[in-house]
């Protein structure tokens, strides 16, 4: 079995990685109605790529599209996409940039990151698990909490909806072509 440290000093792996959207998710969760109801939605639109460099470093970069939110429940979804929340007219785009990775054990690693939500840019932790697929694409899969009032989300008529949601990827890259 490869260690994740093994995997990000093998100069064979170095290079461009590129997102495969039909093979990855972006969720979240958030608790509705006074912690009653967990809401749960994705996005269905996002793009990506990353580099690792022969020494192990890597750098990347997430981009979702916020009007590709859904949660199942339309009306919600309008509201999520409003200015009350995301505010989709104004800032189309959540992005995720990974700045260095930090094994830990095995496959684990804590991701350096940072998140722009509506233009607001902040660092945050991503603790993830990292593997190499049969067909040599490599699979990143973690999650976070982001507090919604570090980013301006934070609409909450009456204390209904909690001021912490859950962020989750399950998201796969296959190297680029060269």
């Amino acid at each position: 079995m490869t260690t994740l440290e093994t995997l990000l000093n093998d100069p064979d792996m170095a290079g461009t990685w590129n997102l495969v959207p039909d093979r990855s998710t972006i969720t979240f969760k958030i608790k509705n109605m006074w912690g009653l109801l967990n809401v749960k939605g994705r996005f269905t639109e996002f793009s990506g790529d990353g580099q690792l460099t022969s020494k192990g470093a890597v750098f990347g970069r997430l981009d979702i599209r916020v009007a590709s939110l859904r949660t199942g429940i339309g009306r919600r979804d309008r509201h999520l996409r409003s200015a009350d929340f995301f505010d989709v007219e104004r800032f189309p785009e959540i992005s995720v940039a990974v700045t260095d990775v930090h094994p830990t054990t095995g496959h684990a690693a804590d991701l350096r990151t940072t998140f722009t939500i509506k233009g607001i840019t902040e660092p945050l932790p991503l603790p993830v698990t990292i593997s190499e697929l049969g067909d040599g694409a490599i699979r990143i899969s973690g999650k976070t909490n982001i507090d919604r009032s570090r980013f301006d989300v934070d609409w909450n008529k009456f204390g209904m909806v909690d001021a912490t949601a859950t962020a989750a990827a399950d998201v796969i890259f296959v190297r680029a072509i060269q």
